[in-house]
């Protein structure tokens, strides 16, 4: 424990440089999204004391806690305001293939046949009139594994 104490006294960036490492790396490990701004906060803080800043170990401390609080506040706006809730999923592939074009690739018999839609091959049922193979249909709905097409 003294050594760390002679080292925050000599040089405290790299006692707060290390734990931003640190913080940071368990970030990339775990991918918790809770500690990347802690981490920023404990860069910024070595940065600070780096520049000479006369804050003493109870100021530097106080320093990452206003700095991690307010980072992690105002992130979480910025998210929210970038990503608003009611925007579709990226992952959710299958609900953004509502209202898209599809390729028929095997003609419809009694309604089934297959389309090609999003880099991929799907069994479609159809109501109505079947289009040929090559001819395009939309997406009207999912039902599992398949898709509910419309001729265009």
């Amino acid at each position: 424990m003294n050594a760390l104490i002679d080292l925050h006294a000599a040089q405290p960036y790299w006692i707060w440089l290390a734990l931003g490492v640190m913080l940071l790396a368990v970030e990339a490990a775990f991918s918790t999204e809770w500690l990347l701004w802690p981490a920023v906060a404990a860069g910024v803080v070595a940065v600070a004391t780096a520049l000479g800043l006369p804050l003493g170990p109870l100021g530097e401390i106080l320093l990452f806690a206003v700095l991690t609080v307010a980072a992690t506040l105002l992130s979480r706006r910025l998210i929210q305001r970038v990503n608003p809730s009611d925007s579709p999923d990226i992952n959710a592939r299958d609900s953004r293939l509502i209202g898209q074009r599809a390729q028929v690739v095997q003609a419809f018999v009694d309604g089934r046949g297959r389309v090609f839609v999003s880099g991929a091959e799907w069994v479609a049922e159809i109501e109505g009139a079947a289009p040929l193979a090559g001819e395009s249909v939309i997406v009207e709905a999912m039902d599992g594994p398949k898709l509910k097409v419309r001729a265009v």
